[in-house]
């Protein structure tokens, strides 16, 4: 089987990164056959503090020092240190389902032969808030996440690596480099665009999932989805094929939503059309509600409408921000 190298880009982890680490330390595999490579990028909290005694505790950890801050300079940073067979990112604020995960990797690339792997990424938590229930059930349907991502599903398969590769074969960088710096957000996406139009496979299989928390409040959950939008708009600038019809709805959304009672100045009853789209938004969002919401402790249901506008109008927010800049920026180079 192949050995790992496991990727863990940090800034400020302090309330995570001991346990995430521990859990990929003690997995059933062996020693020698893994490494975790820890990048930093200069947190101001207890996270080096954490890092540095766990050291004292398993050789296998390594702690190096991300002057770029970034997560894509912190991968590439890690990347360099790394000489296992295959790399694996892992986030420092999420949680492995068991200690067999390392394994489960190995034999997945040893049976697959893919050259990536993609992973299932469900929103969970010990001890949930209700607001995090809330954000766990939206973000796992079909409304609130690319429909043409695989992260939430539950069958084995190959798939394109745009939305599900997180562990490659050393060749793989090779063969399309490491990870552009140049993004803030959405840096795995747009690598596995990379990986996609050099014709290299990924596998994904719910083997290898990991859990990430939900996050805890309103103002959290939309600057995360803006970074998200930002990235995409960067991406699509970078690479216009890249841009899909569902990443153009929210944005699309919030500039009808802002600007179409303007219409009802000019175009006869386009102000009932706008005030009609939105009734309709109101009420997909509350129908959603009730159905995921069924089952869920008392509290869940009537906060699922304002996570799901959180997620649609942060994605729009940081999509339509970049392409301002985006655009400001060629206009003065021109």
């Amino acid at each position: 089987m192949p050995s790992v190298s496991v990727i863990v880009p940090v800034l400020n982890e302090a309330r995570a990164v001991g346990p995430a680490l521990r859990a990929l330390l003690t997995q059933d595999f062996p020693r020698d056959r893994f490494e975790v490579i820890v990048a930093d990028g200069g947190s101001a909290d207890e996270t080096v503090p954490i890092v540095r005694r766990l050291q004292a505790e398993f050789p296998n950890l390594k702690l190096v020092f991300n002057p770029g801050r970034r997560s894509s300079a912190g991968r590439n940073t890690a990347l360099r240190h790394a000489r296992m067979d295959v790399a694996v990112v892992v986030d420092g604020h999420c949680t492995l389902p068991d200690d067999q995960y390392l394994r489960k990797v190995s034999e997945a690339f040893a049976e697959s032969r893919a050259d990536s792997l993609g992973r299932p990424q469900p929103l969970d938590a010990p001890d949930p808030s209700p607001f995090q229930r809330a954000v766990g059930a939206a973000r796992a349907s079909k409304l609130g996440h690319n429909p043409d991502s695989d992260i939430f599903s539950a069958e084995a398969k190959f798939v394109p690596p745009q939305s599900t590769a997180v562990a490659y074969t050393r060749a793989v960088f090779h063969r399309v480099g490491l990870f552009d710096e140049r993004f803030d957000a959405c840096e795995d996406v747009e690598f596995n665009h990379r990986v996609e139009a050099a014709g290299l496979t990924c596998y994904f299989t719910p083997t290898v999932k990991v859990v990430y928390h939900p996050r805890s409040s309103f103002g959290g959950l939309f600057y995360q989805l803006s970074r998200y939008g930002m990235g995409r708009a960067r991406l699509a600038f970078k690479s216009p094929r890249s841009l899909t019809p569902p990443a153009l709805v929210p944005p699309l959304w919030a500039v009808w939503v802002a600007l179409g009672w303007a219409f009802a100045l000019v175009v006869p009853y386009a102000g009932w059309v706008w005030l009609g789209s939105l009734g309709l938004y109101a009420a997909v969002l509350c129908g959603a509600a009730v159905a995921l919401g069924r089952g869920q402790p008392r509290g869940v249901g009537r906060r699922i409408p304002p996570v799901f506008a959180a997620i649609h109008f942060g994605f729009a927010w940081g999509f339509l921000r970049e392409v301002a800049r985006q655009t400001r920026g060629r206009i003065l180079r021109a």
